[in-house]
């Protein structure tokens, strides 16, 4: 479960972090009133659940009341890589002089958490990954043992950050990991963290993902997973029990099995097609859970066409089949064309039992991709 900024400001707030001031707000009228008792300059973001909303337009400072009512027109509304803002949060400005990164997430080649901090805050950290590795200090934890303190100090002084300061930037990331331990985080980050020019620290953002597996731990959390939702197709996916996530192409993709998924995702985009989604519709295909991920796929009215790449293993090719057939008779009318590939126990009987007035089969997955790729397009003209 993802938490918006305000979620987890909150939370980073009740455990001593320093936040701006700031408020919630759903209208234009509520950002005005929003500034008018935090004061300028302001920054008005927009709460989606997607990363570079600077660069997107999503986040803007206003420094008096024209510039706000601007800022807050132009954002409430607005579509954003494929999210529509219905939320921003006034924020209270920061006169910073530097910006910091800080966070935790999981490093599954080591089997272990990792607290990673950087001078380079303010950009997307996995770009400073990519090209500038060495701009990064990392530091593996033992969640027997949790982050030590010399660990946290020791991170901070290989990143580089400024010594009047380190200590309480090292404060910080042991405060993130107890966080981060205590709510079953997947990761959380604060980025940027600012320097003011009066050397203390403000968490000026704030990501917080939490595993859905252990809400059941977090009543306190599980509260906050409705409004945590951006829209109808992650509330849907909350509903069904898939693991969902929405792009920006125009190709929908339904696999079982994460590692599917991606392939096909990175086989769209080979052959030039862009990926509207991330759907993984887990073990299985039987037609009640098939009927669920089409409903979510053809209800996204980013869609032009689908491609469904379906493993047999432990359920049969045919069983899958009969599940996908059964599935799309319920729907009067296919609004969109759906690619079929099947593959492992029983496919060949799978691939002979699907009704091809219904969806088009193919018989590898380059096949799949390239059709669904080409039926996308031609929707789009």
């Amino acid at each position: 479960m993802k938490l918006h900024e305000y979620q987890a400001k909150d939370i980073f707030a009740e455990a001593g972090i320093p936040v701006p001031e700031s408020r919630l707000a759903s209208s234009v009228d509520e950002v005005m009133e929003a500034v008018e008792d935090i004061g300028y300059p302001a920054a008005i973001k927009a709460q989606v659940h997607v990363g570079g909303r600077g660069k997107a337009g999503g986040i803007k400072i206003a420094t008096d009341e024209e510039e706000a009512r601007e800022a807050a027109e132009d954002i409430l509304g607005m579509d954003l890589k494929g999210y529509t803002v219905e939320e921003v949060l006034v924020e209270a400005g920061v006169d910073f002089e530097n910006e910091l990164y800080v966070g935790i997430t999981m490093d599954r080649g080591e089997g272990k958490p990792v607290a990673m901090v950087s001078t380079e805050g303010g950009v997307n950290i996995e770009e400073v990954a990519e090209e500038t590795p060495e701009a990064i200090a990392r530091e593996h934890i033992d969640p027997a043992f949790g982050l030590h303190p010399y660990q946290a100090r020791k991170v901070v002084f290989e990143a580089g950050i400024p010594d009047d300061v380190a200590m309480d930037v090292a404060s910080f990331l042991s405060t993130l990991y107890d966080l981060y331990e205590e709510n079953d985080a997947s990761d959380i980050e604060i980025n940027p963290v600012m320097i003011t020019s009066d050397r203390e620290i403000v968490a000026a953002d704030a990501v917080m993902n939490i595993d859905d597996d252990a809400l059941f731990r977090h009543p306190d959390l599980a509260e906050m997973e409705e409004d945590a939702y951006q829209n109808d197709l992650e509330r849907k996916a909350g509903e069904y029990g898939f693991d969902y996530v929405r792009l920006s192409g125009n190709v929908g993709i339904i696999g079982n099995g994460a590692g599917l998924v991606m392939t096909t995702l990175d086989i769209v985009d080979h052959y030039g097609g862009e990926p509207a989604n991330f759907l993984d519709i887990g073990g299985g295909a039987k037609a009640e859970r098939v009927t669920n991920a089409l409903d979510m796929v053809f209800s996204d009215e980013n869609v032009d066409a689908v491609v469904f790449n379906i493993f047999g293993g432990i359920t049969r090719g045919d069983e899958v089949a009969k599940g996908i057939n059964e599935a799309l008779e319920q729907f009067d009318e296919i609004p969109k064309k759906v690619v079929v590939r099947l593959a492992g126990t029983n496919a060949e009987e799978g691939m002979e039992i699907l009704n091809t007035d219904l969806v088009e089969v193919e018989k590898t997955l380059e096949d799949a991709v390239q059709r669904a790729v080409q039926n996308a397009e031609e929707a789009s003209q």
